[in-house]
Protein backbone atom coordinates (compact mmCIF):
# COMPACT_ATOMS: atom_id res chain seq x y z
CA UNK A 1 0.00 0.00 0.00
CA UNK A 2 1.42 3.55 -1.07
CA UNK A 3 -1.13 4.94 1.44
CA UNK A 4 -3.87 4.62 4.15
CA UNK A 5 -6.43 6.83 2.58
CA UNK A 6 -6.86 7.82 -1.49
CA UNK A 7 -9.28 10.39 -2.51
CA UNK A 8 -10.51 11.24 -5.48
CA UNK A 9 -11.13 14.88 -6.45
CA UNK A 10 -10.69 18.11 -5.23
CA UNK A 11 -13.72 19.75 -4.95
CA UNK A 12 -15.53 20.57 -1.39
CA UNK A 13 -16.35 16.80 -0.68
CA UNK A 14 -13.01 15.87 -1.75
CA UNK A 15 -10.99 18.14 0.30
CA UNK A 16 -13.31 18.14 2.94
CA UNK A 17 -12.28 14.02 3.21
CA UNK A 18 -8.77 14.21 2.81
CA UNK A 19 -8.01 16.88 5.27
CA UNK A 20 -10.19 15.22 8.03
CA UNK A 21 -8.28 12.11 6.97
CA UNK A 22 -4.65 13.56 7.39
CA UNK A 23 -5.84 15.61 10.65
CA UNK A 24 -6.32 12.06 12.42
CA UNK A 25 -3.50 10.91 11.09
CA UNK A 26 -4.00 9.12 7.97
CA UNK A 27 -1.22 9.03 5.17
CA UNK A 28 -3.75 11.13 2.45
CA UNK A 29 -3.29 11.10 -1.34
CA UNK A 30 -5.73 13.49 -2.94
CA UNK A 31 -5.99 13.49 -6.25
CA UNK A 32 -7.97 15.99 -9.46
CA UNK A 33 -7.98 16.47 -12.68
CA UNK A 34 -6.89 20.21 -12.28
CA UNK A 35 -4.06 21.56 -11.69
CA UNK A 36 -5.85 23.67 -8.77
CA UNK A 37 -7.72 22.18 -5.84
CA UNK A 38 -11.26 23.13 -5.38
CA UNK A 39 -13.32 21.21 -8.03
CA UNK A 40 -15.99 22.78 -10.37
CA UNK A 41 -17.92 24.76 -7.51
CA UNK A 42 -14.48 26.22 -6.06
CA UNK A 43 -12.67 26.26 -9.55
CA UNK A 44 -9.47 28.54 -9.65
CA UNK A 45 -10.25 29.85 -6.19
CA UNK A 46 -6.72 30.37 -4.83
CA UNK A 47 -5.94 32.33 -7.36
CA UNK A 48 -8.90 34.36 -8.23
CA UNK A 49 -8.54 38.10 -8.45
CA UNK A 50 -10.36 40.93 -6.65
CA UNK A 51 -12.58 41.61 -9.24
CA UNK A 52 -13.38 37.88 -9.89
CA UNK A 53 -13.81 37.17 -6.41
CA UNK A 54 -16.32 39.94 -6.41
CA UNK A 55 -18.32 39.27 -9.09
CA UNK A 56 -18.55 35.31 -7.66
CA UNK A 57 -19.41 36.30 -3.73
CA UNK A 58 -18.73 34.67 -0.63
CA UNK A 59 -20.26 31.21 -1.45
CA UNK A 60 -17.47 31.06 -3.80
CA UNK A 61 -14.69 32.42 -1.97
CA UNK A 62 -15.42 30.85 0.89
CA UNK A 63 -13.47 27.71 -1.05
CA UNK A 64 -10.71 29.36 -0.02
CA UNK A 65 -10.85 28.21 3.50
CA UNK A 66 -10.66 24.87 2.21
CA UNK A 67 -7.50 25.03 -0.51
CA UNK A 68 -5.49 27.15 1.94
CA UNK A 69 -5.85 24.61 4.60
CA UNK A 70 -4.58 21.86 1.96
CA UNK A 71 -1.50 24.01 1.56
CA UNK A 72 -0.35 23.60 5.34
CA UNK A 73 -1.52 19.95 5.53
CA UNK A 74 -0.07 16.75 5.24
CA UNK A 75 -1.57 15.39 2.62
CA UNK A 76 0.22 14.81 -0.26
CA UNK A 77 -1.69 16.23 -3.42
CA UNK A 78 -1.80 15.50 -6.99
CA UNK A 79 -2.83 17.98 -9.27
CA UNK A 80 -3.12 17.75 -12.75
CA UNK A 81 -3.67 13.82 -12.38
CA UNK A 82 -6.47 12.50 -14.75
CA UNK A 83 -7.78 9.08 -12.70
CA UNK A 84 -8.44 6.59 -16.04
CA UNK A 85 -8.85 3.53 -14.02
CA UNK A 86 -9.49 1.92 -10.46
CA UNK A 87 -9.47 -1.40 -10.04
CA UNK A 88 -11.29 -4.20 -7.19
CA UNK A 89 -8.59 -4.00 -5.10
CA UNK A 90 -8.44 -0.24 -5.24
CA UNK A 91 -5.35 0.41 -7.27
CA UNK A 92 -5.88 4.18 -8.82
CA UNK A 93 -3.92 4.81 -12.37
CA UNK A 94 -3.81 8.62 -13.16
CA UNK A 95 -2.19 10.32 -16.18
CA UNK A 96 0.05 12.74 -14.80
CA UNK A 97 3.00 15.00 -16.26
CA UNK A 98 2.61 12.53 -19.23
CA UNK A 99 3.24 9.32 -17.75
CA UNK A 100 1.33 7.10 -15.64
CA UNK A 101 0.79 7.21 -11.69
CA UNK A 102 -0.52 4.36 -9.70
CA UNK A 103 -0.96 4.81 -6.06
CA UNK A 104 -3.32 1.82 -3.73
CA UNK A 105 -4.80 2.17 -0.34
CA UNK A 106 -7.45 -0.21 1.90
CA UNK A 107 -9.42 3.12 1.82
CA UNK A 108 -10.91 5.24 -1.39
CA UNK A 109 -13.28 7.88 -1.55
CA UNK A 110 -14.68 8.79 -4.74
CA UNK A 111 -15.69 12.71 -4.43
CA UNK A 112 -15.68 13.54 -8.43
CA UNK A 113 -19.44 15.63 -8.01
CA UNK A 114 -22.23 16.32 -10.50
CA UNK A 115 -22.57 16.68 -14.31
CA UNK A 116 -24.96 18.96 -15.60
CA UNK A 117 -28.43 16.87 -17.22
CA UNK A 118 -28.05 16.50 -21.15
CA UNK A 119 -30.57 19.04 -22.66
CA UNK A 120 -31.44 17.59 -26.07
CA UNK A 121 -33.45 19.73 -28.22
CA UNK A 122 -33.26 20.23 -31.59
CA UNK A 123 -30.22 21.76 -32.87
CA UNK A 124 -28.31 21.69 -29.31
CA UNK A 125 -25.34 20.42 -30.77
CA UNK A 126 -24.63 23.46 -33.69
CA UNK A 127 -21.62 25.78 -32.61
CA UNK A 128 -22.72 29.18 -30.35
CA UNK A 129 -24.57 26.31 -27.86
CA UNK A 130 -23.00 25.24 -24.32
CA UNK A 131 -24.48 24.68 -20.89
CA UNK A 132 -24.72 27.10 -18.28
CA UNK A 133 -22.13 25.33 -16.42
CA UNK A 134 -19.93 25.85 -18.89
CA UNK A 135 -20.13 29.66 -19.36
CA UNK A 136 -19.66 29.67 -15.46
CA UNK A 137 -16.40 27.71 -16.12
CA UNK A 138 -14.96 29.62 -17.99
CA UNK A 139 -15.71 33.06 -15.88
CA UNK A 140 -14.14 31.13 -12.87
CA UNK A 141 -10.80 29.80 -14.91
CA UNK A 142 -10.12 32.62 -16.75
CA UNK A 143 -12.50 35.56 -16.15
CA UNK A 144 -14.00 35.40 -20.04
CA UNK A 145 -17.81 36.29 -20.61
CA UNK A 146 -19.62 36.17 -23.61
CA UNK A 147 -19.15 39.13 -26.55
CA UNK A 148 -22.44 38.50 -27.91
CA UNK A 149 -26.42 38.19 -26.88
CA UNK A 150 -26.89 34.88 -24.32
CA UNK A 151 -30.04 33.59 -24.06
CA UNK A 152 -30.30 31.07 -20.68
CA UNK A 153 -32.93 28.26 -21.12
CA UNK A 154 -33.88 25.31 -18.77
CA UNK A 155 -34.77 25.35 -14.91
CA UNK A 156 -32.65 24.89 -12.01
CA UNK A 157 -30.77 27.36 -9.52
CA UNK A 158 -27.70 26.91 -11.44
CA UNK A 159 -29.43 28.26 -14.55
CA UNK A 160 -30.53 31.31 -12.10
CA UNK A 161 -26.91 32.26 -10.84
CA UNK A 162 -25.14 32.48 -13.61
CA UNK A 163 -27.64 34.24 -15.44
CA UNK A 164 -26.81 36.49 -12.38
CA UNK A 165 -23.06 36.43 -12.94
CA UNK A 166 -22.99 37.54 -16.25
CA UNK A 167 -25.09 40.59 -16.12
CA UNK A 168 -23.02 41.30 -12.75
CA UNK A 169 -19.84 40.49 -15.33
CA UNK A 170 -21.62 42.63 -18.19
CA UNK A 171 -22.70 40.69 -20.10
CA UNK A 172 -25.36 41.29 -22.80
CA UNK A 173 -28.47 38.62 -21.34
CA UNK A 174 -31.21 38.86 -23.83
CA UNK A 175 -33.72 36.56 -22.52
CA UNK A 176 -34.50 33.55 -19.43
CA UNK A 177 -36.42 30.96 -21.10
CA UNK A 178 -37.47 28.34 -17.75
CA UNK A 179 -39.22 25.17 -18.48
CA UNK A 180 -40.07 23.99 -15.47
CA UNK A 181 -43.58 23.09 -15.68
CA UNK A 182 -46.53 25.83 -14.06
CA UNK A 183 -47.17 22.35 -11.93
CA UNK A 184 -44.24 22.07 -10.47
CA UNK A 185 -44.88 25.50 -8.33
CA UNK A 186 -47.88 24.11 -7.24
CA UNK A 187 -46.22 20.41 -6.29
CA UNK A 188 -43.41 22.68 -4.51
CA UNK A 189 -45.72 23.67 -2.16
CA UNK A 190 -46.23 20.74 0.09
CA UNK A 191 -42.34 20.78 0.65
CA UNK A 192 -42.19 24.45 1.62
CA UNK A 193 -42.68 24.15 5.49
CA UNK A 194 -39.29 22.11 5.83
CA UNK A 195 -37.52 24.36 3.40
CA UNK A 196 -38.49 27.51 5.85
CA UNK A 197 -36.22 25.78 8.42
CA UNK A 198 -33.71 26.53 5.87
CA UNK A 199 -33.65 30.21 5.67
CA UNK A 200 -30.53 31.27 4.57
CA UNK A 201 -30.64 29.30 1.36
CA UNK A 202 -34.12 30.58 0.46
CA UNK A 203 -32.54 33.99 0.83
CA UNK A 204 -30.25 33.45 -1.32
CA UNK A 205 -32.46 31.83 -4.26
CA UNK A 206 -34.85 34.63 -3.43
CA UNK A 207 -32.01 36.93 -3.96
CA UNK A 208 -31.28 35.53 -7.23
CA UNK A 209 -34.92 35.88 -8.47
CA UNK A 210 -34.63 40.01 -7.04
CA UNK A 211 -31.62 40.50 -9.23
CA UNK A 212 -33.10 39.08 -12.49
CA UNK A 213 -36.50 41.00 -12.23
CA UNK A 214 -34.57 44.05 -11.72
CA UNK A 215 -32.42 43.37 -14.91
CA UNK A 216 -36.07 43.41 -16.43
CA UNK A 217 -35.12 40.86 -19.27
CA UNK A 218 -37.15 38.85 -21.27
CA UNK A 219 -38.33 36.44 -19.08
CA UNK A 220 -40.81 33.03 -19.82
CA UNK A 221 -41.92 30.69 -17.88
CA UNK A 222 -43.17 26.87 -18.70
CA UNK A 223 -41.92 26.77 -22.12
CA UNK A 224 -41.54 24.33 -24.50
CA UNK A 225 -40.83 22.73 -27.98
CA UNK A 226 -37.60 24.62 -27.66
CA UNK A 227 -35.47 24.60 -30.96
CA UNK A 228 -31.84 26.08 -31.35
CA UNK A 229 -32.29 27.52 -35.02
CA UNK A 230 -29.17 28.21 -37.04
CA UNK A 231 -27.66 27.60 -40.63
CA UNK A 232 -23.92 26.27 -39.07
CA UNK A 233 -24.24 28.25 -35.62
CA UNK A 234 -26.87 29.15 -32.81
CA UNK A 235 -28.28 32.11 -33.90
CA UNK A 236 -32.17 32.17 -32.20
CA UNK A 237 -33.89 30.12 -29.73
CA UNK A 238 -37.35 29.30 -30.54
CA UNK A 239 -39.93 27.88 -27.92
CA UNK A 240 -43.29 28.53 -26.98
CA UNK A 241 -44.89 29.79 -23.91
CA UNK A 242 -47.91 31.10 -23.16
CA UNK A 243 -49.54 29.96 -25.92
CA UNK A 244 -47.85 31.39 -28.41
CA UNK A 245 -44.76 30.74 -30.81
CA UNK A 246 -41.50 32.80 -29.61
CA UNK A 247 -38.11 33.33 -30.91
CA UNK A 248 -35.03 35.12 -29.27
CA UNK A 249 -32.23 35.68 -31.62
CA UNK A 250 -28.71 35.00 -29.76
CA UNK A 251 -24.88 34.83 -30.61
CA UNK A 252 -25.03 31.64 -27.50
CA UNK A 253 -27.30 29.53 -26.32
CA UNK A 254 -26.80 28.30 -22.47
CA UNK A 255 -29.14 25.01 -21.45
CA UNK A 256 -29.38 23.74 -18.13
CA UNK A 257 -31.45 21.13 -16.60
CA UNK A 258 -30.08 20.82 -13.50
CA UNK A 259 -27.04 18.11 -12.09
CA UNK A 260 -26.80 14.74 -11.69
CA UNK A 261 -24.38 12.52 -9.84
CA UNK A 262 -21.55 11.28 -11.89
CA UNK A 263 -21.63 7.82 -11.72
CA UNK A 264 -19.26 6.74 -13.86
CA UNK A 265 -16.63 5.77 -11.31
CA UNK A 266 -18.89 3.87 -8.65
CA UNK A 267 -20.64 2.00 -12.51
CA UNK A 268 -16.45 1.12 -13.50
CA UNK A 269 -16.09 -0.90 -9.55
CA UNK A 270 -19.97 -2.19 -9.96
CA UNK A 271 -20.88 -0.97 -6.96
CA UNK A 272 -24.78 -1.20 -6.76
CA UNK A 273 -26.79 1.89 -7.51
CA UNK A 274 -30.54 3.00 -7.35
CA UNK A 275 -32.79 5.33 -9.47
CA UNK A 276 -33.72 8.39 -7.58
CA UNK A 277 -37.53 9.30 -9.15
CA UNK A 278 -37.20 12.41 -7.00
CA UNK A 279 -33.90 13.65 -8.65
CA UNK A 280 -33.93 11.68 -11.82
CA UNK A 281 -30.98 10.49 -12.38
CA UNK A 282 -29.01 6.97 -10.70
CA UNK A 283 -27.18 7.35 -7.44
CA UNK A 284 -24.44 4.69 -6.21
CA UNK A 285 -26.28 2.90 -2.76
CA UNK A 286 -23.93 4.09 0.46
CA UNK A 287 -24.45 3.92 4.27
CA UNK A 288 -24.12 6.91 6.22
CA UNK A 289 -20.19 6.92 6.67
CA UNK A 290 -20.43 6.93 2.57
CA UNK A 291 -19.83 3.19 1.94
CA UNK A 292 -20.66 1.17 -1.41
CA UNK A 293 -21.32 -2.22 -1.62
CA UNK A 294 -17.62 -2.55 -2.35
CA UNK A 295 -15.25 -2.89 0.76
CA UNK A 296 -13.10 0.05 1.08
CA UNK A 297 -14.53 2.05 -1.51
CA UNK A 298 -17.02 5.41 -0.38
CA UNK A 299 -18.19 7.91 -2.38
CA UNK A 300 -19.16 11.54 -0.61
CA UNK A 301 -21.14 14.47 -2.17
CA UNK A 302 -22.91 14.93 -4.69
CA UNK A 303 -21.62 12.32 -6.86
CA UNK A 304 -23.64 10.32 -4.03
CA UNK A 305 -26.81 12.67 -4.66
CA UNK A 306 -27.37 16.22 -5.03
CA UNK A 307 -27.21 18.50 -2.02
CA UNK A 308 -24.99 21.25 -2.38
CA UNK A 309 -20.88 22.34 -1.34
CA UNK A 310 -21.93 22.67 1.77
CA UNK A 311 -23.20 19.30 2.26
CA UNK A 312 -20.73 17.75 0.58
CA UNK A 313 -18.32 18.80 2.83
CA UNK A 314 -20.04 17.44 5.91
CA UNK A 315 -20.35 14.05 3.73
CA UNK A 316 -16.81 14.34 3.01
CA UNK A 317 -15.44 14.51 6.17
CA UNK A 318 -17.95 11.83 7.65
CA UNK A 319 -16.79 9.29 4.87
CA UNK A 320 -13.05 9.90 6.23
CA UNK A 321 -14.10 9.52 9.50
CA UNK A 322 -15.72 6.02 8.64
CA UNK A 323 -12.81 5.16 6.62
CA UNK A 324 -10.26 5.96 10.06
CA UNK A 325 -12.74 4.21 12.12
CA UNK A 326 -12.22 1.32 9.69
CA UNK A 327 -8.93 1.53 9.56
CA UNK A 328 -8.18 1.25 13.28
CA UNK A 329 -7.27 5.42 13.72
CA UNK A 330 -10.64 5.94 15.82
CA UNK A 331 -12.68 4.09 18.31
CA UNK A 332 -16.13 3.64 17.40
CA UNK A 333 -17.07 6.14 20.06
CA UNK A 334 -14.70 8.78 19.00
CA UNK A 335 -15.93 8.44 15.33
CA UNK A 336 -19.64 8.93 16.51
CA UNK A 337 -18.89 11.75 18.51
CA UNK A 338 -16.95 13.82 16.02
CA UNK A 339 -20.13 12.96 13.12
CA UNK A 340 -22.67 14.21 15.55
CA UNK A 341 -22.22 17.87 14.81
CA UNK A 342 -21.54 17.16 10.97
CA UNK A 343 -24.72 14.94 11.03
CA UNK A 344 -27.05 18.31 12.38
CA UNK A 345 -24.80 20.67 9.84
CA UNK A 346 -26.15 17.95 7.19
CA UNK A 347 -29.12 17.64 7.79
CA UNK A 348 -29.73 21.57 7.87
CA UNK A 349 -28.23 21.64 4.15
CA UNK A 350 -30.77 18.78 2.70
CA UNK A 351 -34.10 20.49 4.80
CA UNK A 352 -34.39 22.54 1.31
CA UNK A 353 -33.50 19.63 -1.07
CA UNK A 354 -37.08 18.12 -1.43
CA UNK A 355 -38.14 21.50 -2.49
CA UNK A 356 -35.66 22.50 -5.09
CA UNK A 357 -36.31 18.71 -6.32
CA UNK A 358 -39.88 18.74 -7.03
CA UNK A 359 -39.81 22.92 -7.93
CA UNK A 360 -37.12 22.31 -10.83
CA UNK A 361 -37.55 18.97 -12.11
CA UNK A 362 -36.66 18.96 -15.69
CA UNK A 363 -40.01 18.61 -18.19
CA UNK A 364 -41.33 15.13 -19.49
CA UNK A 365 -40.37 16.22 -22.91
CA UNK A 366 -36.57 16.34 -21.86
CA UNK A 367 -36.92 12.58 -21.85
CA UNK A 368 -38.59 12.13 -25.38
CA UNK A 369 -37.05 14.27 -28.15
CA UNK A 370 -38.44 14.08 -31.88
CA UNK A 371 -36.61 11.63 -33.51
CA UNK A 372 -34.42 13.50 -35.48
CA UNK A 373 -32.44 14.80 -32.43
CA UNK A 374 -28.59 13.74 -31.99
CA UNK A 375 -28.83 11.69 -28.25
CA UNK A 376 -25.20 10.82 -28.27
CA UNK A 377 -23.28 13.22 -29.65
CA UNK A 378 -20.04 11.48 -30.10
CA UNK A 379 -21.51 9.25 -32.31
CA UNK A 380 -23.95 10.41 -33.70
CA UNK A 381 -26.99 8.72 -32.85
CA UNK A 382 -30.44 9.96 -32.72
CA UNK A 383 -33.47 9.92 -30.76
CA UNK A 384 -35.15 7.89 -33.62
CA UNK A 385 -32.56 5.05 -33.72
CA UNK A 386 -33.19 4.37 -30.35
CA UNK A 387 -36.52 3.74 -30.84
CA UNK A 388 -35.43 1.47 -33.89
CA UNK A 389 -33.53 -0.51 -31.12
CA UNK A 390 -36.46 -1.05 -29.10
CA UNK A 391 -38.45 -2.16 -32.20
CA UNK A 392 -35.92 -4.46 -33.17
CA UNK A 393 -35.95 -5.94 -29.20
CA UNK A 394 -33.56 -4.43 -27.51
CA UNK A 395 -34.21 -4.15 -23.58
CA UNK A 396 -31.63 -1.41 -22.51
CA UNK A 397 -28.34 0.81 -22.97
CA UNK A 398 -25.93 -2.24 -23.33
CA UNK A 399 -27.80 -4.12 -25.82
CA UNK A 400 -28.49 -0.41 -27.81
CA UNK A 401 -25.08 0.52 -27.73
CA UNK A 402 -24.05 -3.16 -29.50
CA UNK A 403 -26.10 -2.40 -32.44
CA UNK A 404 -25.89 1.44 -32.56
CA UNK A 405 -22.73 2.30 -31.07
CA UNK A 406 -24.53 4.80 -28.86
CA UNK A 407 -22.23 6.07 -25.83
CA UNK A 408 -19.64 4.24 -27.71
CA UNK A 409 -17.47 7.76 -28.19
CA UNK A 410 -14.70 9.28 -26.11
CA UNK A 411 -17.32 10.24 -23.36
CA UNK A 412 -18.46 6.39 -22.25
CA UNK A 413 -21.91 7.73 -22.03
CA UNK A 414 -21.11 9.83 -19.48
CA UNK A 415 -23.42 12.84 -21.51
CA UNK A 416 -25.96 10.44 -23.26
CA UNK A 417 -26.24 7.53 -20.69
CA UNK A 418 -28.87 9.21 -18.52
CA UNK A 419 -31.18 10.16 -21.28
CA UNK A 420 -30.57 7.01 -23.29
CA UNK A 421 -31.87 5.05 -19.89
CA UNK A 422 -35.22 7.35 -20.02
CA UNK A 423 -35.71 7.35 -23.63
CA UNK A 424 -35.78 3.27 -23.82
CA UNK A 425 -37.79 3.44 -20.83
CA UNK A 426 -40.61 5.39 -22.17
CA UNK A 427 -40.53 3.25 -25.52
CA UNK A 428 -40.01 0.20 -23.82
CA UNK A 429 -43.08 1.02 -21.20
CA UNK A 430 -41.19 0.19 -17.95
CA UNK A 431 -39.37 2.21 -15.04
CA UNK A 432 -35.59 3.34 -15.58
CA UNK A 433 -34.77 1.46 -12.87
CA UNK A 434 -35.76 -1.51 -14.52
CA UNK A 435 -34.10 -0.43 -17.41
CA UNK A 436 -30.39 0.10 -16.45
CA UNK A 437 -27.50 1.88 -17.59
CA UNK A 438 -24.26 1.58 -19.60
CA UNK A 439 -21.81 -0.54 -17.99
CA UNK A 440 -18.69 1.16 -17.55
CA UNK A 441 -14.69 0.05 -18.64
CA UNK A 442 -11.82 1.26 -18.35
CA UNK A 443 -10.25 3.99 -19.59
CA UNK A 444 -12.59 6.57 -18.21
CA UNK A 445 -11.26 9.28 -20.25
CA UNK A 446 -9.10 9.00 -23.75
CA UNK A 447 -5.53 8.52 -22.34
CA UNK A 448 -2.67 8.28 -24.86
CA UNK A 449 -1.13 4.57 -25.75
CA UNK A 450 2.63 6.49 -24.26
CA UNK A 451 1.03 6.60 -20.87
CA UNK A 452 -0.17 2.90 -21.36
CA UNK A 453 2.94 1.65 -22.52
CA UNK A 454 5.01 3.32 -19.99
CA UNK A 455 2.57 2.02 -17.02
CA UNK A 456 4.81 1.85 -14.10
CA UNK A 457 3.55 2.04 -10.24
CA UNK A 458 5.82 5.01 -9.01
CA UNK A 459 5.83 5.40 -5.49
CA UNK A 460 5.39 8.80 -3.84
CA UNK A 461 8.58 9.97 -2.58
CA UNK A 462 7.11 12.05 0.32
CA UNK A 463 5.04 9.22 1.65
CA UNK A 464 7.29 5.88 1.97
CA UNK A 465 5.78 2.50 0.36
CA UNK A 466 5.49 0.80 4.16
CA UNK A 467 2.71 -1.50 4.42
CA UNK A 468 0.38 -1.78 7.78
Amino acid sequence: MTHDLIVIGAGPAGLSAALTGAELGLRVALLDEQPLPGGQIYRNVSAAGPRLSRLLGPSYTEGRLLTDRLAGSAVTAHGGALVWDVTQDLTVTALKDGGSLQLRAPQLIAATGALERASPVPGWTLPGVMTAGAAQIALKASASIPDVPVVLAGSGPLLLLVACQLLDAGASVAGLVETAPAANRRAALAHLPAALAAPALLRDGLGLLGRLRRARLPWFSGASRLRVEGDGRACALAFESGGHARLLPAGLVLLHHGVVPDTQLSRLLRVEHEWSDAQLAWRPSIDPWGQTSLAGFRIAGDGAGIAGAKAAQACGALAALGAAHELGFLSLADRDARAAPLRVALRGQRRIRPFLDVLYRPPEWITDPPDETIVCRCEEVTAGRLREMVALGCQGPNQTKFFSRCGMGPCQGRQCGLVVTQVLARALGRPPGEVGAYRIRAPLKPVPLSALAALTVQQDRTNPADEH
